[in-house]
């Protein structure tokens, strides 16, 4: 007979899967926003010169040791305005697509939830303003009520809520009918923790992919709208006023025109790379 105490004893080996890493073109958005975002905190403190100073006689000088980003139309360090703008253009953008996403998001889910006259409401309320142009609602509003923070921020919320409602209602009206909502209807589960607990986690990857554009849209549109005047007003100044007031430098290349149009972009492809990268990940045991 063999000896039991010297037969060795296999334990069964658990394969792990590997754990999904972000994709280097996530990675690089996440440091692209990250900057622009401590930019946007800091950007004001460090800047070597002030808003509107005014540092020399050479307007649109080119890049050097004194003026890294070149000089503007007055002869103002491009690089110290770069800096000044970054708040305005990024913090306005933010509150107005938190306003506009969270909103729209929780609009969507109590209407998803209760149904009836609240949902035809609602839904009836925001079909209306889906007729009018984001834009066109923005000039109408400033025109009104002028071109302050305030205003902007709710200009670029009330327009792009809607949008974020539809994406929401029509993920939330699939996500009620789940069979764990459901369930938690007939424990007897309160509205709120229906919609807060059981719907919304299973709905987040969609919303916050729909939040990065928005984000993207809001800051092209305040950009746009400070390009046209109806922005940030001076001394103060954001990134779309400062292509405006130096398009006369177009011409001659002039880094003063062209480094905030790039700031702008970077700013918006980075947010893409990352909400892109986060929205396509999957959470670790959802796989089979």
């Amino acid at each position: 007979m063999n000896n039991p105490v010297n037969t060795p004893v296999m334990t069964p080996t658990v394969k792990r899967k590997p754990r999904r890493r972000l994709p280097i073109a996530g990675v690089i958005g996440i440091v692209i926003v990250t900057f622009w975002l401590l930019m946007a905190l800091i950007g004001p403190y460090i800047a070597q010169y002030g808003v509107g100073g005014v540092t020399g006689d050479d307007v649109f000088a080119p890049m050097s040791a004194q003026h890294p980003l070149g000089t503007d139309y007055l002869g103002r360090d491009m690089l110290s305005r770069i800096l000044h703008g970054a708040p305005y253009t990024i913090g306005v953008a933010l509150a107005g697509v938190l306003l506009a996403s969270i909103g729209g998001t929780v609009l969507a889910l109590f209407a998803a939830a209760l149904g009836g006259w609240f949902d035809a409401i609602v839904s009836r309320i925001i079909d209306i303003k889906i007729s009018i142009p984001s834009k066109l609602l923005a000039l109408i509003i400033i025109a009104a009520f002028g071109a302050s923070i305030p205003v902007l921020i709710l200009t670029a919320g009330v327009g792009y809520m809607a949008g974020a409602y539809r994406i929401a209602r029509a993920l939330a009206v699939n996500v009620q009918a789940m069979d764990y909502v459901q369930a938690a209807r007939a424990r007897g589960e309160g509205l709120f923790y229906i919609t807060l607990f059981e719907m919304l986690p299973n709905m987040f990857r969609p919303v916050l992919a729909d939040f990065g554009l928005r984000f993207v849209f809001i800051v092209l549109m305040l950009s746009g709208m400070s390009f046209l005047g109806l922005g940030v007003q001076p001394p103060e100044a954001d990134w779309g006023s400062l292509v405006r007031e130096n398009i006369i430098g177009l011409s001659e290349g002039a880094p003063a025109v062209i480094i905030p149009a790039i700031a702008i972009a970077t700013l918006t492809i980075g947010v893409n790379m990352a909400i892109d990268s986060f929205a396509g990940r999957k959470r670790r045991g959802s796989e089979a």
